[in-house]
Formats: C-alpha cells, sequence, structure tokens
C-alpha cells in the first residue's frame, strides 16, 4: 500500500460509534518526514456528545510507502492554544 498525506487522520470509530472526530487538519511539512496540526473532539458517552476541539501535532515519517506516527503533542483546550499562538506570534514578530 502506497499511503499519502490525505490518508493520514484521527477520525476512529469503534462499533460503528465515531470516537474520535476530525474536524480539520493543517499539513505543516511534507517529504519522508511529516507534520501534520489536527483539530478534533471526542465521544464522551456520559454526556451523550463530542467534547470541546482538542488539538494535536503529529509527526510522521515514511517508510515503505506507509506513514509511522514518530511522535505527537496535545494541546488539550483553546487556552492553552492561545498562549502556544501568542508566543509563537511575539517571537516571530
Amino acid at each position: 500500500m502506497n499511503e499519502t498525506i490525505d490518508d493520514l487522520t484521527v477520525q476512529f470509530e469503534e462499533n460503528g460509534q465515531i470516537i474520535v472526530n476530525e474536524l480539520d487538519k493543517v499539513v505543516l511539512s511534507k517529504g519522508l518526514w511529516t507534520t501534520i496540526l489536527f483539530r478534533y473532539q471526542q465521544w464522551q458517552p456520559e454526556k451523550d456528545d463530542f467534547g470541546p476541539d482538542v488539538y494535536a501535532i503529529r509527526r510522521y515519517k515514511k517508510s515503505g510507502g506507509e506513514y509511522r506516527q514518530q511522535s505527537k503533542f496535545t494541546i488539550s483546550s483553546a487556552e492553552q492554544a492561545r498562549k502556544i499562538v501568542d508566543a509563537l506570534s511575539s517571537w516571530i514578530s
């Protein structure tokens, strides 16, 4: 199988129920090493609904036609995401 970047997802189903619902993704870098920023929600059975948006940066290495996840960092809240954006914005400007 020759996997492409478009095939990479955090979407996950179990017994026909979506457990992790991918909302969006942005490819930050491509090549043998690929970095993707995902936006998603996780199913919360106790609420019978999806939780708040969560963000994750995942790094993949392509080998033998397949991407293998090498590392990940989960941004667990909008507040944490804003702090990251603010810090990067101040460093870049």
